[in-house]
């Protein structure tokens, strides 16, 4: 008598990394609503990665192009996080190796941690002039 050679399906767990991908990619910051925990929180980091880096007019454009990529890579990294998070395991029994998003997760560490390296790890203070000189500008 033959075997039955039927398998049985495995379990398969969407995460939504490409989706969200895609929807950044196509609608940019409109995604995030400003109003939820998550937009507030990005809000938040955004504004501290900025003051860190001497403010919003000291940033040149190039450096605001990297400082939303590094904002967006956070988004999903963060997205991932809690999505790893609530897994059971991170360990395909089948193939017993670590399940691929958790290679994507760290290909987005290394990213991150290279825009941040790129606007530069050490906080820059804004340039204020001493008060004398203040006075001077202003009273002429």
């Amino acid at each position: 008598m033959a075997k039955s050679t039927v398998k049985t399906p495995r379990g398969y767990s969407k995460h939504g990394l490409y989706a969200m991908k895609q929807s950044i990619k196509t609608l940019g910051n409109r995604t995030v609503d400003q109003r939820t925990a998550v937009g507030k929180a990005l809000a938040e980091w955004r504004a501290d990665l900025l003051h860190d880096l001497g403010g919003e007019t000291s940033v040149s454009t190039q450096e605001m192009a990297l400082v939303h990529e590094a904002v967006t890579t956070k988004l999903i990294l963060d997205s991932i996080n809690t999505w790893l998070l609530s897994q059971p395991s991170l360990i395909n029994k089948r193939t017993r190796a670590v399940i691929a998003v958790v290679k994507d997760r760290n290909t987005l560490v290394t990213t991150l941690r290279g825009l941040l390296g790129d606007l530069g790890l050490s906080r820059r203070s804004k340039t204020v002039t001493d008060l004398t000189t203040y006075v001077e500008t202003k009273a002429s």
